[in-house]
């Protein structure tokens, strides 16, 4: 039984590809693979609403708008026109995402396969 378990465990852990488990936050890396190329659409507590397609060259589009995203160490940048960048820590649960600031759950998203609002 001990081994059917831990085989159940091993087999859970492959199958979820490397994402964060739920409640945990996400490495540089699984933000990269799960973010990089597609777009996520959600609400921010301060802001609202969005839609952003996050492109593999670190440009994010949105409907009106642009700017700039990169991986530092394991949080999330954001740079739109002159605003300072800031960074968030992301939770991530399949295609789930919770942006995380300062310790505190600051928005959320889902993650959609590449670009299909064409930005």
């Amino acid at each position: 039984m001990k081994n059917f378990i831990s085989a159940a465990l091993a087999a859970a852990f492959i199958a979820v590809g490397g994402a964060a488990w739920a409640g945990g936050t996400a490495t540089g890396e699984q933000i990269s693979t799960a973010i990089s190329g597609n777009t996520v659409q959600g609400s921010m507590i301060a802001s609202g609403a969005y839609t952003e397609f996050y492109g593999a060259d670190g440009v994010i589009k949105g409907k009106d708008y642009s700017g700039k995203w990169r991986v530092e160490a394991d949080t999330m940048c954001f740079q739109y026109g002159t605003d300072p960048e800031a960074c968030w820590q992301v939770k991530i649960d399949g295609d789930q995402v919770t942006w995380v600031k300062n310790g505190k759950d600051d928005g959320t998203g889902t993650i959609v396969k590449g670009n299909p609002n064409n930005f």
